[in-house]
């Protein structure tokens, strides 16, 4: 960036639109295939540990040491074995919701009062109707605020990923950054921040159609 030169270009929005739209599109899918798998495995995860008390230290403990990863180490970890692609991202991105996710799932179902599962199992439920139609509905507050955390933590850690080539809008970052050019990098940091924050406002949306009785007058 030259002295004189404007913080932002907006001709140069106008003429990469395309490659914009294309970018958010890339960070959206990065972030909902992170979620969506890091949900899967936690969830089965959960379990266990729900099942098997034992085992909640040792896999807490696991997804934790993953979590204090920094994203660059584990980033250069991953690529000699599986190189500059979408999977390298993916393993690290999921990594990163595990320890958030299984906390609230195991914390939220742990929450669920004992006299409700045993008013369950009086009215003949058995152990995995107790945790589908009992359990997990009262816990989808507290599991909504790990996908929430998780989620926002994703979209952040996205961006990251553009140094092996699969930034989402990070690439506007990297971009910038390389050149010295101001506006790419705004659009890539300001646009990751406004997908953030319209992501969240879609899942509180979510939660609160899926757990009307949780709303606060």
């Amino acid at each position: 960036m030259t002295p004189g030169e404007p913080l932002v270009r907006w001709e140069w929005i106008g003429s990469h639109m395309d490659e914009i739209s294309f970018r958010l599109w890339e960070h959206f899918e990065l972030t909902t295939i992170a979620i969506v798998v890091g949900l899967v495995i936690a969830f089965a995860l959960s379990y266990i540990a729900l099942r098997l008390p034992r085992l909640y230290p040792p896999i807490t403990g696991v997804t934790g040491m993953l979590y204090t990863i920094p994203s660059l180490a584990l980033f250069a970890f991953l690529v000699p074995y599986t190189g500059f692609s979408i999977l390298t991202a993916e393993i690290g991105l999921v990594s990163y919701t595990l320890l958030i996710l299984i906390r609230n799932i195991v914390g939220g179902i742990r929450g669920v009062p004992a006299e409700v599962r045993d008013a369950a199992l009086g009215m003949g439920y058995t152990p995995r109707q107790i945790l589908w139609r009992v359990e997990l509905p009262l816990a989808l507050a507290v599991i909504f605020a790990g996908i929430r955390v998780a989620t926002i933590t994703t979209i952040g850690l996205v961006t990251v990923t553009a140094l092996i080539g699969e930034g989402g809008l990070g690439y506007f970052i990297l971009f910038g950054i390389q050149l010295f050019f101001s506006t790419p990098l705004l659009v890539g940091a300001v646009g990751s921040v406004l997908f953030a924050v319209v992501v969240d406002g879609a899942l509180v949306l979510v939660q609160r159609s899926l757990t009307p009785w949780s709303r606060v007058q």
